[in-house]
């Protein structure tokens, strides 16, 4: 005789799980890696192993010594992501040592220290950079050319289409348009930048897989592009000799990655799909305009930790229709 089993909702499971999950956005971010090591060579396998390393080690011992968890956290694929998207947001000649102090700050201040995975405010990996690019300006914008395969902290560096294009903005003398690589150089990933954010057909390689999986909607990523696209020709039109084309702007910096890979962090991003589109619209609006008229030549990071601190208040006033909801008759 079967007996009828009583339990709580939900009583269909659809199968996914946060290790699935995780290790599919790390299967989504191989094609990046592999064309950074293409890229960069030595030095970013160097910068992308240390992070991952020292974030699974900074998770687990402050876990087993410091919060005297019984399990083991690290098998969930939290700290590899985290490590690898921290790798992917610096230079490939960056020192060990502060690559180390990076993944401490990531996984001890802004992960664990607020309980873990599912209650940290911010996305480590990304205040990571952020807290990196405060603290050790200098290495952190020094970028190391393309093609220098066997080189790490002595590669030759050069200036990003970023720094190229704050140049033409400023007016800085010697800066010319001419000096920015073509779209489709950018598209490949054949100019200077973070280890991960060149090649804008690898990390929409890793878009399309996870939107095949499910594991991601399009609603954030799709809604940061368009918007930096239309927001950055707008400008490109109002004054052409000192704003770079939306397409420019589209595939220059960590636009693609931040958009695909960290504004879509589960945790701090809205849970409706309204929610996410104006979620996106704002970390679109908020790249260019730091990119154009701040002090730094990216703001994608910026942006994107502006917007997480907004994301209670999105999904307190965008709040999805409730199953079985009656619509108001007016």
């Amino acid at each position: 005789m079967n007996n009828l089993i009583v339990s709580l909702s939900p009583h269909v499971h659809g199968g996914d799980s946060v290790k699935k999950n995780m290790y599919g956005v790390l299967i989504a971010l191989l094609p990046a890696l592999l064309v950074s090591l293409y890229i960069f060579g030595v030095g970013a396998l160097i910068v992308t192993l240390t992070s991952v390393l020292s974030c699974v080690f900074f998770e687990w011992a402050i876990g087993k010594f410091i919060l005297k968890k019984e399990a083991t956290t690290i098998g969930d694929g939290s700290a590899i992501i985290t490590g690898v998207l921290l790798g992917f947001n610096l230079p490939s000649n960056l020192p060990v040592w502060i690559v180390i102090l990076g993944s401490l700050f990531a996984i001890g201040v802004v992960k664990m220290s607020f309980g873990g995975l599912g209650c940290n405010l911010f996305n480590p990996a990304l205040a990571g950079r952020v807290f990196l690019l405060l603290s050790f300006p200098v290495p952190m914008t020094s970028w190391p050319e393309t093609g220098q395969l066997f080189a790490y902290t002595d590669a030759e560096t050069g200036a990003t289409p970023l720094a190229i294009m704050k140049g033409l903005i400023n007016g800085t003398p010697g800066v010319d348009i001419n000096d920015l690589p073509n779209a489709l150089d950018m598209f490949l990933g054949n100019n200077p930048g973070c280890i991960g954010e060149v090649s804008a057909l690898a990390l929409l390689m890793g878009l399309a897989y996870m939107l095949w999986k499910k594991i991601i909607t399009w609603h954030i990523p799709v809604s940061i592009i368009v918007t930096v696209f239309v927001f950055g020709y707008i400008m490109h039109f109002v004054d052409p000799e000192r704003y770079i084309s939306g397409t420019m702007q589209v595939l220059s910096g960590g636009l693609m990655l931040g958009a695909i890979f960290m504004a879509t962090d589960y945790v701090t991003s809205p849970m409706s799909h309204k929610g996410m589109v104006v979620y996106g619209v704002c970390i679109g609006l908020l790249t260019v305009v730091i990119r154009l008229f701040g002090a730094y030549p990216e703001g994608v990071s910026f942006a994107i930790l502006i917007m997480y601190a907004f994301t209670p208040l999105i999904n307190n006033y965008i709040k999805p229709k409730r199953f079985g909801e009656v619509a108001k008759k007016k």
